[in-house]
């Protein structure tokens, strides 16, 4: 029992280190793996991992370990950050694999890409054939970024002389039942107000409603829950 209970405060204290580092490192490590970060992150993997199930290894060794990755990591950020000439080396770099519509085959092979997983890349970009695209380029992160043809691109209101309007950004005042008191107070609405525009739509209490997004200028979004027998929404 005792094995168990050394496991579960280790296994707690270690989640909690690797997050703290992860805030203090930056949404960067998580949103832009390079192959740099997924060899560190596997790294840290194993040897957070061989600690924990260690029995000579305790809090102590597993606080070293986490410290020594986040202190290399912090460097290598500054490193990068400081000198640009390093972030090629570190981070990779971007390198375009379609130029005005044609193929860069010797840039395709440099980084081991074959057509197969080109076109996977640019269908997740909703880009079904080769001839669409103007100019793609491979990120450091494994992503591709891509530029379509004129012929093929979204007209925008300016192409169409349009007004331009106004955006506005919605905000989410019900979520799963509880009113977001913050997100109403920024919007500068009250409670009173928002019950007035449930029940304009039907719904007389707020757990009622699993969803409610507020826009500018248009009508409440209103998503209810599911009825009892969860086969249709509540009208």
């Amino acid at each position: 029992m005792q094995e168990y209970f050394t496991i579960f405060y280790e296994l707690v204290f270690g989640f909690f280190a690797l997050f703290i580092v992860t805030k203090l490192l930056g949404k960067s490590q998580i949103s832009q793996i390079t192959a740099f970060d997924f060899i560190s992150a596997l790294l840290l993997g194993e040897l957070v991992g061989n600690a924990l199930f260690d029995p000579n290894a305790g809090v102590l060794k597993i606080a070293f370990v986490v410290a020594i990755y986040g202190a290399l990591m912090y460097v290598t950020e500054a490193i990068t950050q400081r000198y640009k000439r390093t972030r090629s080396l570190i981070e990779g770099s971007p390198a375009i694999v379609i130029y005005n519509g044609k193929l860069i085959r010797d840039t395709m092979k440099k980084n081991k890409l074959d057509i197969d997983q080109l076109q996977h890349l640019l269908r997740a970009k909703d880009v079904f054939s080769i001839r669409e695209v103007e100019f793609a380029i491979l990120e450091a992160n494994g992503t591709l970024s891509v530029l379509k043809g004129s012929d093929y691109q979204t007209p925008t209101r300016k192409d169409l002389k349009l007004a331009a309007q106004d955006v506005d950004l919605s905000t989410t005042l019900i979520n799963d039942g509880e009113i977001i008191y913050d997100n109403l107070k920024e919007k500068n609405l009250n409670e009173e107000w928002l019950m007035e525009q449930l029940i304009e739509q039907g719904y007389n209490q707020i757990e009622d409603v699993f969803y409610a997004e507020y826009t500018k200028d248009q009508k409440l979004l209103v998503l209810p829950f599911l009825n009892r027998n969860h086969q249709k929404w509540k009208i």
